[in-house]
């Protein structure tokens, strides 16, 4: 009730509209006698400004040296050693030199030597050539190779055995180069597998080439 009176009174009103009149009129009159245009100049005068510098402390005085230390060296006392006298050396006895007696002994006699005259040189008689090797070696033995086959002609022809002597050109290192077919019994019925398995056959080496000969029988086995 009491705000809503408030709100009606025109003197309160009144009032607040009289100081708002009051206070621009206040304004006017000081911008018409020239308080305003002052306050401008004075605001636009330079500022001056005066930079006051500050006063430093001069620096303390740098601190004295340290006093010298002084080092006195002791002083050495030289001990005085009492006088000894020197003893008393008695002289060296003489020694009385004898002279040496050295044993002549007589020179042996001198030997005559005879040098005797050297012997007479041994004659070595050369030793006998050796004999001639036979042109045709029989009896060699094989080192390596494989027996004849049996073949198939004569079992199935009834041949019951064989007999065929070859000679065999064999070289340095004991190959067989060579297979010449000497005689055969029956002629020619083995000569075919005799020279097939001989060309295979390896012989002692004899460092030279030579010619052997050997002899294959066939034997046929029930």
């Amino acid at each position: 009730m009491d705000y809503a009176r408030r709100q009606r009174d025109p003197t309160r009103h009144m009032l607040g509209i009289a100081f708002v009149v009051l206070l621009h009129a206040l304004v006017v009159y000081a911008l018409v006698t020239g308080l305003a245009r002052k306050a401008v100049e004075v605001i636009k005068k330079p500022i001056t400004a005066t930079i006051i510098e500050e006063i430093k402390a001069p620096p303390p005085p740098p601190p004295p040296p340290p006093p010298k230390r002084i080092i006195q060296q002791p002083k050495l006392e030289v001990p005085v050693m009492p006088y000894v006298p020197p003893p008393d050396i008695p002289p060296p006895p003489q020694v009385i030199e004898t002279p040496a007696i050295t044993a002549v002994t007589p020179e042996p006699p001198k030997q005559e030597y005879v040098i005797a005259p050297p012997p007479p040189p041994v004659v070595v008689e050369p030793a006998p050539p050796a004999p001639p090797r036979p042109a045709v070696r029989r009896g060699i033995a094989r080192i390596a190779g494989d027996d004849p086959v049996y073949p198939r002609e004569a079992i199935r022809a009834g041949v019951p055995k064989g007999r065929v002597v070859v000679r065999l050109q064999i070289d340095e290192k004991g190959n067989v180069t060579d297979v010449n077919i000497v005689s055969s019994d029956p002629p020619r019925v083995f000569d075919k597998a005799v020279r097939s398995a001989l060309e295979g056959w390896k012989f002692r080496a004899d460092g030279e080439k030579y010619t052997g000969e050997v002899e294959i029988n066939f034997q046929l086995r029930d």
